[in-house]
This record gives structure tokens, C-alpha cells and sequence, in this order.
């Protein structure tokens, strides 16, 4: 974790600790970013389709590798974030498997709506129940909820642990004004990491804008991630 220190004139966010957590879709991209400095690895594979499942090699070799935390994604395909019966059975299954690697991965990134763009209540139960005692991550479908406010309040009713959002924009720095509102409304009930466009540019600002204290970044190689630790230890 980095601790971001006080900036002159104000800022909410003073000497806190912020987590950076590295999205990376290779062995050689997580080893890379874990030299750089990141906190926690969210390993998944076709980032340009928003990430699906790793293979199980990938898997078993950062896991093997890597001291950091690794965190996986459980998304059977791109697109949308409505599943098949067969989908979600194989969702439930490969959390299983997960769990049952000879290396532990320490925590699930999964998510699911239903048709009219709300929380899936029933297969996120499900998926909860299924990574138990892992802490669950509810990925960016979130984004895609029509009132991010309920869907929210429903995740931590779920008990999911933590929720990836660019606060429905683009990018987190452009939607930072609705991070900020779910932060606050969250009020320590479940963790919110920015995600989104975050580089070592605008990631200052991004936490002393929202408080938020995780950040998500999609990462081949350690500067950019060196970068980033640096703007918030500077």
C-alpha cells in the first residue's frame, strides 16, 4: 500500500494508504507489475473484451510465482453480463476449481446483472457461497446498472467485499464525482477501487477527489505501475 501525504491548499485524502492493484492478462505482465510496486494482482485474459477467465496454466504459474495477492476473474465470455443456465453453472464450477489449485488465489472477481440492468441477486449469492472464505469482488458490471445507488446497497447486503467502478463514466478521473457520492455512501461497508484510465498522471488527484483507497490499472510492464506508486508517495 502506498500512503499518498498531505497536499498544500487541502485535499480530503491526506496520509492515507492507497492499495494499487495491477489487472494483467500474462505471466510476464503480473511479475512485471508486482516489480514495480503493485499491491494485488486481478489476473484475468482478453482484457480488450473487459477481461474473462485465465486459463488454468496462467493461473497455476502466478500463483506459483507471485508474493502478492492474486486476485481472479470468473467471466465466462465478453459482452454482457446476462448468463445461461449452462453459464452459470460453469461460473459456480470454476470457482471451484479455483479453490482447489494447489496454489490458493486469494480472492474472486466476478460479477452478473439481470436483463433489466440490476444486481443478479441469485447467482451472486451463489458465486459468494461458492468462493467462501475468499472475498468476493463485484467487477465493472456494476457500471452498467441503471442506479448504481441500489445496486450498491444490494451488494453489501450480499456481503460481496468489493466493488470495481469508473463511476459510469469513460474513465474514474471523468466519473470521480460519483466514486466520491459511493464512497460516502458506503461508509466502510464495502470497499470501492477506482478503476479506469488511472495512470501516474491522475491518480492524486483521483483519491483525494473521491477517497477512494484501492486503484485499478490494466498493466503490461512495471513503469507504469512504478509511476503510479510514485505519484502517491510523492
Amino acid at each position: 500500500m502506498r500512503r499518498l501525504p498531505a497536499q498544500a491548499g487541502g485535499g480530503r485524502a491526506t496520509g492515507v494508504k492507497v492499495l494499487v492493484e495491477a489487472c494483467v492478462e500474462s505471466l510476464p505482465a503480473a511479475v512485471a507489475a508486482a516489480t514495480g510496486g503493485a499491491d494485488r494482482i486481478e489476473l484475468c485474459t482478453n482484457l480488450a473484451a473487459g477481461g474473462t477467465s485465465p486459463d488454468a496454466a496462467t493461473l497455476a504459474a502466478c500463483l506459483s510465482r507471485l508474493t502478492i495477492p492474486v486476485f481472479v476473474m470468473v467471466r465466462p465470455r465478453g459482452g454482457d453480463f446476462h448468463y445461461s443456465a449452462a453459464e452459470r453453472a460453469g461460473m459456480v464450477e470454476e470457482i471451484w476449481q479455483v479453490k482447489a489449485a494447489g496454489w490458493a488465489a486469494q480472492g474472486i472477481v466476478t460479477g452478473a446483472l439481470r436483463p433489466d440492468a440490476t444486481v443478479d441477486e441469485t447467482l451472486t449469492r451463489e458465486l459468494i457461497a461458492a468462493a467462501r472464505p475468499l472475498p468476493v469482488t463485484f467487477h465493472r458490471a456494476f457500471d452498467s446498472c441503471d442506479d448504481v445507488e441500489e445496486a450498491l446497497e444490494t451488494l453489501i447486503a450480499l456481503g460481496v467485499t468489493r466493488v470495481l467502478t469508473s463511476g459510469r463514466a469513460a474513465t474514474a478521473p471523468e466519473g470521480a464525482a460519483t466514486i466520491a457520492k459511493l464512497v460516502r455512501l458506503a461508509a466502510g461497508r464495502i470497499g470501492i477501487i477506482a478503476g479506469g484510465g488511472v495512470n501516474g498522471d491522475n491518480v492524486a488527484a483521483l483519491v483525494r477527489t473521491t477517497d477512494v483507497r484501492e486503484v485499478h490499472l490494466s498493466t503490461r510492464d512495471a513503469d507504469k505501475i512504478r509511476r503510479v506508486v510514485a505519484a502517491l508517495n510523492r
